[in-house]
């Protein structure tokens, strides 16, 4: 492929930071950036553009593609591309590149954050002494090491968060439908069935995608099989716990605790960086949160789904679409999702 030179590049949905960003760094080339969604009302003002880049919420879809003759390269600002009409961009020659990884360790130590909380009694001690009350009663924590965490899908967040326990001192098991026995050996954790995982597991971290296979992986019977008095973090999707199975377990001191960065309620979240940009999922998660009797609890620690929401962690979506649209206008594209096929 031939490195292009000075190129027309259009951004939609892009906030005032990521223009300034793009707009630094892409200097040589003649920028365009919208707030706005692409659709049929915009698409006008950017049809001579070489290069595109979108968040989820764009549809990119053939028509509006075909309204855009000289378009080569696509880059979305998400790690999802189902907004784009792939078979229609490979039509076309058109390359699409994402952005596969930007939170890995964020999310982990997110996880470790409500872990903490929970161990420690951090958040119950808060609550107290913001009344007035600093007696220890009740306050006893447990200490990390030694203990067993079980990390129920083990990707690359889940391998960040065997990382992190591994520096505590802690034994790991791991669930994962694949499995990478040469990185189990070097990183000193087990892979286990689901069913004895939960049987052996002091703590319990969910990173598993919510799937049909996954939806309510954590219910009224796998609860059954968990040791009594462990703990339950779910940073990944709230579908993957059945909420009313999780309040029993509470209540019958099945879990002695519960730390939710997600709650079951999210499914229309594709995409964590959603939340930053569409009002109406941010007022969705309010008032799932505000109603939901989970946040009355003292052995529960609720945080508003930023697992993700570091300034490192933005600041990679950025970086990556930067190398993602300089690598393809220099001839070698990086993250591609839609190689060209060979005959």
């Amino acid at each position: 492929m031939a490195a292009l030179r000075q190129s027309k590049i259009a951004f939609f949905e892009v906030e005032d930071w990521e223009r300034n960003v793009f707009a630094e760094r892409l200097a040589d080339h003649q920028l365009f950036f919208s707030h706005s969604v692409l659709d049929e009302s915009n698409v006008g003002q950017v049809s001579e553009a070489d290069v595109l880049s979108v968040f989820i919420h764009s549809m990119v879809s053939r028509r509006l593609i075909e309204r855009m003759p000289n378009l080569r390269f696509i880059a979305t600002r998400s790690t999802g591309f189902d907004h784009i009409d792939l078979l229609a961009c490979q039509e076309r020659g058109i390359v699409v590149s994402n952005v596969p990884y930007y939170g890995e360790n964020t999310v982990a130590e997110h996880t470790f954050g409500l872990i903490l909380s929970l161990s420690r009694n951090i958040h119950r001690a808060y609550m107290r002494t913001v009344r007035g009350d600093f007696t220890l009663q009740g306050l006893l924590g447990f200490d990390l090491k030694g203990k067993t965490l079980g990390v129920i899908g083990a990707g690359s967040i889940g391998l960040h968060v065997i990382r992190i326990a591994k520096g505590f001192g802690m034994n790991v098991l791991a669930y994962d439908v694949r499995q990478n026995r040469l990185l189990a050996e070097v990183l000193g954790f087990e892979y286990v069935p689901f069913e004895e995982l939960l049987r052996r597991s002091d703590i319990i971290s969910l990173h598993a995608p919510h799937t049909p296979e996954t939806h309510h992986m954590i219910n009224r019977e796998t609860i059954r099989l968990i040791k009594r008095g462990a703990l339950l973090i779910n940073t990944a999707r709230g579908a993957l716990v059945d909420t009313d199975a999780l309040l029993e377990a509470l209540d019958e001191g099945i879990l002695a605790g519960a730390g939710l960065d997600v709650l079951e309620g999210e499914e229309l979240i594709k995409e964590e960086r959603q939340l930053l940009a569409a009002v109406a999922v941010e007022d969705k998660l309010k008032a799932l949160v505000r109603s939901h009797v989970l946040l009355r609890r003292e052995d529960v620690v609720i945080t508003p789904h930023i697992g993700f929401y570091s300034r490192e962690a933005l600041q990679r979506i950025v970086e990556t679409t930067v190398a993602n649209i300089t690598g393809f206008l220099e001839g070698g594209p990086q993250n591609v999702v839609n190689p060209p096929t060979t005959a």
